[in-house]
């Protein structure tokens, strides 16, 4: 049976390119998705065996979409994609169980490999990624806790998107009052008490793209 892979990237034709490849080397591309969040609706209803996702997604980044995905699909490998080998969110990515991490720059080269070492158990990481890793512990740096929770980092990025408390209600499927709730819990545990400080603190959290 051809292993099935979700492939989500908010680049249409990245998408396509890298669906070619896949399909190329006998895999199948089950369920596209251009956000994080129908990356997740599809996860859950496909349940294949591995999701390809975009770190940097609208809606929904590929991190947060990747915890999602694991909790709804436990058989569902992550790998990330990503253009930064200094991101330091490949920390958090790590313990939160995504299983590949690779360079869009050297994804031709690398997703297959990843792909087949997901599916057995093991862990991928670009070599670029890995250099940023070793360096990060001989620095003894890492990436401080984070104090928002899931639902949290959802509206954070959605403030940060640029959507207002109306908006960010609808798209979660909550009331205004709760949203303008996490909204204020947000800017209390970040001591963060206007807009566009919260929309940095996004970007420099690898939340949003610049």
């Amino acid at each position: 049976m051809a292993i099935q892979v979700l492939l989500a990237d908010d680049h249409q034709i990245m998408r396509q390119g890298l669906k070619s490849l896949l399909e190329r080397e006998g895999f199948t591309v089950v369920a596209e998705a251009s956000d994080g969040r129908e990356a997740v609706r599809q996860a859950e209803r496909g349940q294949p065996h591995v999701a390809i996702l975009d770190l940097a997604m609208p809606q929904l980044n590929g991190l947060d979409a990747a915890r999602e995905i694991i909790r709804a699909s436990p058989r569902t490998k992550a790998i990330l994609l990503t253009m930064h080998t200094e991101d330091p969110y490949v920390l958090e990515a790590l313990r939160a169980g995504v299983g590949g991490y690779v360079l869009k720059t050297q994804a031709a080269a690398d997703l297959l490999q990843a792909i087949r070492e997901v599916m057995r158990g093991a862990i991928y990481l670009s070599p670029g990624v890995s250099r940023a890793l070793v360096d990060a512990y001989r620095a003894r740096t890492d990436l401080p806790a984070d104090p928002l929770s899931p639902r949290e980092r959802e509206v954070l990025q959605l403030v940060a998107e640029g959507k207002t408390t109306k908006e960010v209600a609808v798209t979660l499927g909550v009331s205004v009052k709760t949203a303008e709730s996490h909204r204020t819990r947000i800017m209390e545990k970040l001591d963060i008490h206007e807009t566009a400080n919260l929309v940095r603190y996004a970007i420099r959290r690898g939340i949003v793209r610049p």
